[in-house]
């Protein structure tokens, strides 16, 4: 599903990664963790097509995605991203912010979907509402369900559950895992909180001055 053979990228005299190789196979769930500053968020963003790494190539399903002379645009990546903030289109209710997403789907069968995610995250009784309406910890579920609806193969969470209590934390992570159980999609979760440390991931992988080193879960 993912395959990162040597990429760099640099920002200014740092290294933000240093020579990264990675494999992802399909519907496997690898944990990232390192501390502040250490690479994992741009990692996820030279991935999803954010940033474009200075050299090395990115491979997805088989295809390669980013090379010399080749960039494929994020929306062609076939990726969903929970990054650390929900951000929310703000001018779309809850309900269009998850519509929006499944917009390649056939209308029956998104209108299904969307509620079936709603129920399944909690959120049914905010689609009507804009971001600006809801609290800190419903418009992080929103956007997770936004990440989830869209049904796609390769999942990147940087920090999705960031500023939600412990219990919060813990049901939020039981719906990943439904999800990510029931529709085997690869994951990449970035997180420095020990709580998300749950049964379901595969890898461990901990990451420090741009260079990764994989442990066993």
């Amino acid at each position: 599903m993912l395959d990162l053979r040597h990429v760099h990228k640099r920002f200014d005299k740092v290294a933000a990664l240093d020579g990264i190789s990675l494999k992802l196979e399909a519907g496997q769930a690898a944990l990232l963790r390192g501390p502040s500053g250490c690479g994992k968020t741009t990692l996820l963003r030279v991935i999803a097509g954010l940033e474009n790494p200075d050299s090395g190539e990115i491979w997805l399903n088989g295809s390669p995605v980013n090379r010399s002379g080749l960039t494929v645009q994020p929306h062609r990546r076939d990726i969903s991203f929970v990054f650390q903030e929900p951000r929310l289109w703000p001018h779309m209710t809850v309900w269009q912010n998850l519509d929006f997403v499944l917009s390649a789907m056939e209308r029956g069968r998104r209108a299904a979907r969307l509620s079936f995610t709603a129920d399944t995250v909690g959120i049914s009784d905010l689609l009507s509402r804009y971001p600006a309406e809801l609290s800190g910890g419903q418009a992080r579920r929103v956007a997770l369900a936004r990440a989830l609806a869209a049904k796609r193969p390769l999942v990147l969470m940087d920090e999705p559950l960031t500023n939600l209590d412990d219990s919060s934390r813990r049901d939020m992570l039981k719906v990943i895992c439904r999800f990510w159980e029931e529709e085997n999609f690869a994951l990449i979760y970035v997180t420095h909180d020990a709580i998300d440390s749950v049964s379901f991931i595969q890898r461990s992988i901990e990451m420090n001055n741009g260079k990764i080193k994989e442990k066993t879960c």
